[in-house]
């Protein structure tokens, strides 16, 4: 094996090194991060191995399992996923060894780890282009190995992210947050910032595994967002590619403060370092995107209105004194007039304005700043509630009509950004 680059692997186990020095070098790698995932990850990886099979028959490849304690088996479901069942059920053949390696980081699980594990095994092996799949993606099929890792491989990509086609509620935060704010700062129209599922070059791998300050927390909590915004700074060439339906899952009130952290407090916690990138850029450009850029489903999904309501009222009054510190007077008015409505309207250009406000404070961490990203969580239920209503009986199109008004207001409104960003009110 030639003599590899990484600057720190103390992190990996001595068995892990041990098995990837074994492996010697790869063409295609396909990382798996686990925890507790015994109810999928068998079937995930048998798709994966077939999808190799299937695709990249010559190549050489390896499926890397990186689990955070996982105390279900999941990891002895990995180990035994044998590749000569999944040639016999599929009729196909590799014409190389095709390594499957799980390994076993901490007791807890921690996504940013997860990634860290796997861009080092991708870089000890060399690997020339890479994917990550999510072990709750139960959807998956053959077809997304070579739609995510083709363009990397044959047409030299570094970053290949996914669009899905998803129910016209599901990614809220995404579609009125996360996307509209990632294209009015950095100019390009990236559907899903925040990726599960994705496939990157060994180069890019290689300098995000370099570059990002892995023993820091937000970067640790956000770092598939990180990753993408690391590909967008480095002017590296980035493409979507659809992969079909995003099955809708149901997550708890108390879920939405840690994924505040993982994705708004890590986009907030860009702008510095990326300042001079965004700050001179206006409107935004389509990216290179295979099959439609998003589809919506309307079938029917119930959601409580009336409890997002109620937590947004609740949060307005009982924040005040914090909202003081974050929002400007005629801001923090307007928001206390709405949440005494009982059927409000929560705007658009209202709710960049929060969002940007909310971004200024952090920069300048007028409170601390994990205090800050708490604090938005009850106005962006005001904002879902706002967003269910306009298009409770909306199609398809007028779903993507409300967002792409959006996406243009934040683009309208970013000259205020800078404006706050600088101090003057």
């Amino acid at each position: 094996m030639t003599e590899v680059r990484l600057a720190d692997e103390s992190f990996l186990t001595d068995d892990f090194l041990r098995q990837l020095i074994n492996v010697g070098e790869v063409d295609i790698l396909v990382g798996v991060p686990t925890h507790n995932n015994a109810k999928t990850i068998g079937a995930i990886v048998e798709t994966v191995q077939a999808g190799i099979l299937k695709f990249f028959p010559r190549e050489r490849a390896a499926i890397i399992n990186a689990d955070g304690g996982s105390r279900d088996g999941t990891r002895e479901l990995v180990a035994s996923a044998a590749i000569d069942d999944a040639q016999r059920r599929s009729k196909l053949y590799t014409l190389r060894t095709l390594h499957s390696i799980s390994t076993q980081y901490g007791s807890s699980p921690a996504r940013g780890t997860a990634l860290r594990t796997i861009l080092a095994a991708a870089e000890l092996l060399r690997a020339k282009a890479c994917s990550v799949i999510s072990p709750e993606s139960t959807q998956i099929t053959t077809d997304w190995l070579t739609t995510l890792l083709r363009p990397v491989y044959s047409e030299e990509f570094d970053l290949v992210l996914p669009t899905y086609s998803r129910h016209r509620f599901d990614g809220i935060l995404l579609t009125n947050l996360l996307y509209p704010m990632t294209r009015a700062l950095y100019g390009l129209e990236i559907r899903e910032p925040y990726a599960l599922e994705c496939a990157f070059s060994g180069r890019l791998g290689s300098q995000f595994l370099a570059q990002n300050p892995w023993h820091d927390e937000t970067a640790r909590a956000g770092s598939e967002i990180q990753f993408t915004l690391a590909a967008i700074a480095g002017q590296y060439r980035i493409c979507q590619s659809f992969l079909g339906t995003k099955e809708h899952v149901d997550r708890r009130a108390a879920d939405l403060v840690p994924a505040l952290r993982q994705t708004v407090g890590a986009l907030f916690s860009s702008l510095e370092p990326n300042f001079s990138l965004w700050n001179a850029k206006t409107g935004s450009h389509p990216i290179p995107t295979t099959g439609p850029a998003r589809e919506f489903t309307l079938e029917p999904l119930r959601v409580n209105r009336k409890r997002l309501r109620g937590m947004f009222s609740t949060g307005v009054a009982e924040l005040e004194s914090v909202f003081q510190s974050i929002l400007s007077p005629s801001t923090l008015a307007e928001l206390q007039q709405i949440a005494r409505l009982e059927d409000f309207r929560y705007s658009a250009e209202l709710w960049v304005k929060t969002v940007y406000e909310f971004a200024a404070a952090y920069h300048k961490s007028v409170i601390n700043r994990d205090h800050i990203i708490q604090a938005l969580a009850p106005l962006f239920r005001g904002r879902a509630y706002t967003f269910l209503v306009e298009n409770g009986n909306g199609s398809a199109a007028d779903v993507e009509d409300n967002i792409e008004a959006l996406c243009l207001e934040f683009e309208r409104m970013k000259p205020y950004l800078l404006e706050i960003w600088n101090g003057r009110e």
